[in-house]
């Protein structure tokens, strides 16, 4: 009892009681179920990795994402001792929530599984059915290799090449080099091309940007970059959408928002003569609209891949 207040304990009672208090007048006690009352709370979810965590982060993001409700997500990483295991079992122990595992250490696995299956919280390993799939597929026992996608190999060289040439091209950069791009990323202003092209070199590609300019022709390197054989992708959004992007900009450096740069007449000008562009050089064209940077970035790898350069 708190200050004439039953609260519900989920061990105790399945009611929660609220009764009247003498100096506030309201109508008869109020009771919640116990059902109720639990969905009045934010539901915990635990995201146990060994490594990074990016894997489970992913996964349990894209699972989540199908979901309405707010969630509190704890992620826990670089759980590589009993210690470490333990401290989370202590923590879902005070605060239950499911658990999504990505680890291969079996025993710290099962020590965490274990524990979760004891206190009754469902929890689920991602990574053991695919795993197990593929052992019987491939007839070889896979090896607990802790963070074994982060090898510093030729891939791991050629992501952090590609993080410089996208960070010393940005902008249109550099553009007697152009040659050198695996994709060139052209379009307006506010086209989401900076944060594609990094995206892009995370993944080891080695993207240029090259903005267009209301009233200016391409440099002739570009146009020379596409005779050599290097692919471009045009990106596009839609005039609304844009002048809503360049206003913020705008405000954001204490500038006028009514500038011409955000003039909604101006852009559909400037996306009119883009579309011109594209339609002359060929270009397959992406709307990032009411796209994310990782579905724009994602739809470039499958253009790459056809292409052969990916």
């Amino acid at each position: 009892m708190m200050n004439g207040i039953e609260v519900f304990h989920p061990n105790v009672s399945p009611l929660l009681v609220i009764p009247e208090a003498p100096d506030y007048p309201r109508p008869a006690p109020r009771w919640l179920t116990a059902h109720a009352f639990r969905g009045l709370m934010k539901k915990i979810v635990y995201l146990l990795s060994d490594s990074t965590g990016e894997t489970v982060a992913r996964v349990g993001a894209a699972a989540l994402s199908l979901f309405n409700r707010a969630v509190d997500k704890r992620l826990r990483v670089f759980i590589r001792s009993e210690a470490e295991a333990d401290a989370v079992i202590d923590e879902f122990r005070r605060e239950p929530g499911a658990v999504i595992v990505t680890m291969v250490n079996p025993d710290l696995r099962e020590r965490i599984m274990n524990a979760a299956e004891t206190l009754g919280l469902p929890a689920f390993a991602v990574l053991q059915p695919v795993v197990g799939m593929l052992e019987a597929h491939l007839g070889e026992t896979a090896k607990p290799l802790m963070g074994g996608q982060y090898v510093v190999d030729d891939l791991y060289y050629r992501r952090i090449d590609a993080i410089d040439y996208a960070i010393s091209h940005d902008d249109g950069a550099l553009t007697d080099r152009l040659a050198r791009a695996d994709v060139i990323l052209t379009g307006v202003s506010r086209t989401s091309k900076t944060p594609t092209c990094i995206y892009l070199a995370v993944r080891g590609v080695k993207a240029a940007n090259l903005p267009l300019v209301p009233g200016a022709n391409p440099p002739p390197a570009f146009f020379s970059a596409i005779s050599g054989g290097v692919p471009v992708v045009a990106l596009t959004a839609s005039p609304a959408r844009l002048a809503q992007i360049r206003s913020h900009r705008l405000e954001a450096i204490g500038h006028d928002r009514g500038a011409e740069y955000a003039a909604l007449e101006m852009i559909r000008r400037e996306v009119a003569d883009a579309r011109l562009l594209f339609e002359r050089i060929g270009a397959p064209v992406i709307d990032v609209t009411r796209r994310s940077i990782e579905e724009t970035a994602a739809e470039i790898m499958a253009i790459l891949r056809k292409l052969g350069r990916a």
